[in-house]
C-alpha cells in the first residue's frame, strides 16, 4: 500500500469517525480526539494487513493503540473513555462480515454463513480482548503533596 493511499485511508476513517461522533452526540470539544482515535486505529489496521497479518490479528493489534489513545484523551479532556471508544472503534467493527453472515443465512448457504459468522465473532472477540488488555493496565498514581 502506497503512502498516498495510506493518507487517504487515514483521512476517510478519521472523517467517518468524526461523523459518527456527531451522530452519537459527543461533546463538540472532543470531536477531534474521536477522529484521531478512529484514524490511528484504521491506519494501524491497514499497516498490519499490508504486512501480511490476518484480519483478526490486525484488528487485535489496531485496537491496542486505539484504546490507549482513548484512555489518554479521556484523562486529558476529563470525559468518560466510552466517549472516545465507541466512536473510535467504528472503522474496525466487522460490519461487512456481519452483513454477509446474515445474507448467507437468508440465502441458505450454510457453509459461507458459518465461515463469515466465525470470522465476525473472532474479530469482535479480538477487539474486546485488546480493549480489556489496555484498560487493565493500571494508571500511575499521583502523589498528593503533604500539607
Amino acid at each position: 500500500m502506497s503512502v498516498p493511499e495510506l493518507l487517504r485511508q487515514l483521512l476517510i476513517s478519521a472523517g467517518g469517525t468524526w461523523a459518527f461522533a456527531i451522530l452519537f452526540h459527543v461533546p463538540r470539544r472532543s470531536w477531534w480526539a474521536c477522529a484521531v482515535t478512529g484514524g490511528v486505529g484504521w491506519l494501524v489496521y491497514c499497516l498490519c494487513v499490508a504486512a501480511g497479518a490476518s484480519t483478526v490479528t490486525a484488528s487485535l493489534i489496531a485496537v491496542l493503540p486505539l484504546a490507549a489513545l482513548c484512555r489518554v484523551f479521556a484523562i486529558g479532556l476529563r470525559m468518560p473513555i466510552t466517549v472516545f471508544l465507541f466512536s473510535g472503534i467504528f472503522p474496525l467493527v466487522p460490519g461487512a462480515a456481519i452483513y454477509y453472515t446474515a445474507y448467507y443465512f437468508i440465502r441458505g448457504n450454510n457453509d459461507l454463513f458459518v465461515q463469515k459468522g466465525a470470522e465476525a465473532i473472532k474479530i469482535a472477540v479480538a477487539m474486546a480482548l485488546g480493549i480489556a488488555f489496555v484498560l487493565s493496565i493500571p494508571l500511575p498514581r499521583r502523589h498528593r503533596k503533604s500539607e
